[in-house]
């Protein structure tokens, strides 16, 4: 009989005595044991069993869970008898910052500083007798949300030592999610305050501290060392294409084809892997997101279920207010295209808005991309490696979600968008101009971004707007931009995937009011362009006669807009 499916469920003593559906990830124990580190950081997208995973170490080191073997009989780490006996034996320290998302620093401070002090209260019992003395009580007492930085910077230090010394062992310390309050410090603008509160408060837990036996720290990105781990020479750091843990967060296809067996779904095989299947954790290929297979064998239904899991705001702003070259790199992700980028795993927050490499960077570590190959590369004059790799997007699921995003930088206008694209099919230009600009006029400023924006340059606006051609068109059309064809680079192509359907070649101009007399002048010499470059070479050699390709000429002027045709060149 199948086990019961729980729903974000993420305590560990919880699942196994109600003996919810759970795969055994228990080597993980003995694996970060024997690597011996003093400090661990692992890095793995949101919904990938972290949490589970350090719930599950608490139970198993804690010594407040000594002879709990009930939780682990007939889980891999209980077959060691080495293991067996280390169960339950040390003083644990196990804190979240998943749940810390203020819009304002002050609100965030407090509440991390009461993830603290609720571990200050769970061991209260170190307050009565004479382990602590009058200064040390008085320090426990002033640990609360609204502390002093000071007291906040020492207050998992001073607890480490407090409980090695009633338990007789160094402590572990587990801190979940540490790179919540990081993100939300960049997209709310509280990042410096952050960083300066955080790298206190780490560097006392994790560098300076000798009542500390070890630490592991989950969360989502490495931030880089200068943010916050500026003196902590002592961390072991894993992230996405490290071989360290690969198959101990999310589910392999192994895992993930037994359970399908175990819910009576074993037919299902080849459409779960093509929804949920394609992240690679370093030489592991073939790992699925645990939340979207869970919420999958409870509903057995298909859906964007980790991909709409949490706001997708950052990513969103990244990749529409992104340059020209992010936005035609993006499109040829979508267009199913691998691109080889630069990435830096040190993710620099505060560089997301000018460095492309850490926008990549921050989408792989997210786990909107995948790694479908890497190599280091020595940089020149430098010194030192520059990681290449070759991204594509994760699966279907993560494709879905991104074509709901570009949707929603449409939604203002969303119905005049969408008679655009029924006029562009129909070859109606009167009602494509009339639709343009009802579109230009609602959505260009939200891609006429960036510290300089000039509403006569829109190159934002128009590859944010290729993108949504692409999700709208892509089942009945090759979307491709920027590409060689004849004697140049066209702007947009769409090259039907029957031959019954005509071919169309984009132009866009912007008004140049020295050579130009108006927005007709304009599309005239978009035209002439597509003409003289011979954009429709390409698909000429692929067989499509000349009426059959219509060229269209957009010209811009600020978010007015005029759309013309020449098809009988």
């Amino acid at each position: 009989m199948a086990r019961t499916i729980s729903v974000g469920r993420q305590d560990f003593e919880t699942m196994r005595i109600k003996n919810n559906f759970y795969v055994d990830k228990t080597m993980f124990i003995k694996e970060w044991w024997e690597e011996d580190d003093d400090v661990t950081l692992i890095t793995r997208p949101r919904r990938f069993g972290k949490t589970l995973n350090m719930s599950m170490l608490e139970k198993f080191f804690s010594a407040e869970f000594v002879g709990r073997d009930d939780l682990f009989k007939g889980l891999a780490v209980w077959e060691d008898e080495k293991y067996r006996a280390l169960q339950g034996t040390y003083p644990v320290i196990f804190l979240t910052f998943a749940g810390i998302k203020e819009n304002n620093f002050e609100e965030a401070r407090r509440s991390m500083c009461r993830a603290i002090e609720e571990q200050y209260n769970k061991y209260d019992f170190l307050l009565k007798g004479d382990l602590l003395n009058e200064k040390e009580k008085k320090f426990y007492q002033e640990v609360s949300m609204d502390m002093s930085d000071g007291t906040a910077s020492a207050s998992l230090r001073a607890l480490s030592d407090y409980l090695g010394r009633y338990y007789g062992k160094r402590t572990i310390i587990l801190l979940d999610e540490y790179d919540t309050p990081m993100q939300e410090a960049y997209v709310n603008g509280y990042w410096n305050e952050m960083v300066s509160f955080t790298r206190g408060m780490f560097n006392a837990a994790f560098k300076t501290n000798p009542y500390l036996e070890r630490a592991l720290m989950t969360g989502i990105t490495r931030v880089s060392k200068e943010s916050v781990f500026s003196d902590l020479n002592n961390l072991k750091v894993v992230t996405t294409t490290s071989e360290q843990y690969a198959d101990c967060f999310g589910f392999t296809e192994e895992e993930v084809f037994a359970a399908l067996d175990e819910f009576a779904m074993p037919d299902r095989r080849a459409d779960v892997k093509r929804w949920y299947d394609g992240f690679t954790f370093g030489n592991k290929k073939d790992i699925y997101n645990p939340w979207s297979i869970i919420n999958y064998l409870d509903s057995g239904k298909f859906r964007t279920y980790w991909a709409n899991t949490s706001s997708n705001s950052l990513v969103g702003k990244l990749l529409q207010e992104g340059t020209k070259d992010v936005k035609l790199a993006f499109e040829r992700l979508l267009s199913g295209e691998h691109l080889i980028m630069p990435v830096d795993e040190q993710i620099v927050y505060n560089m997301l808005d000018g460095d492309e490499t850490a926008i990549w960077s921050l989408l792989l570590a997210s786990g909107y991309l995948k790694v479908v190959g890497f190599e280091e590369q020595e940089e020149k004059g430098f010194g030192t490696c520059a990681l290449m790799c070759e991204l594509a997007i994760t699966n279907y699921e993560t494709k879905l979600m991104f074509a709901g995003m570009v949707r929603g930088w449409f939604a203002r206008n969303l119905s005049a968008y969408n008679d655009f694209i029924k006029a562009l099919l129909l070859n109606d230009i009167d009602a494509m101009n009339d639709y343009m600009n009802h579109v230009t006029r609602s959505v260009f400023s939200y891609f006429d971004t960036g510290k300089n924006p000039s509403k006569s340059e829109p190159e934002r606006f128009y590859h944010g707007f290729v993108l949504g051609l692409m999700v709208e068109l892509s089942d009945r059309y090759v979307i491709t931009s920027n590409r060689e064809s004849g004697f140049g680079r066209y702007d947009v192509m769409l090259e039907p995937k029957e031959q019954s359907d005509d071919a169309i070649i984009l132009e866009f101009k912007v008004f140049q009011p020295r050579k130009e007399k108006d927005l007709a002048d304009t599309v005239a010499s978009a035209l002439k362009q597509i003409e003289e470059k011979d954009y429709e070479a390409v698909l000429t050699s692929r067989g499509f006669a000349k009426e059959h390709i219509r060229r269209l000429g957009f010209a811009f002027c600020g978010s007015q807009v005029l759309i013309g045709e020449n098809s009988n060149f």
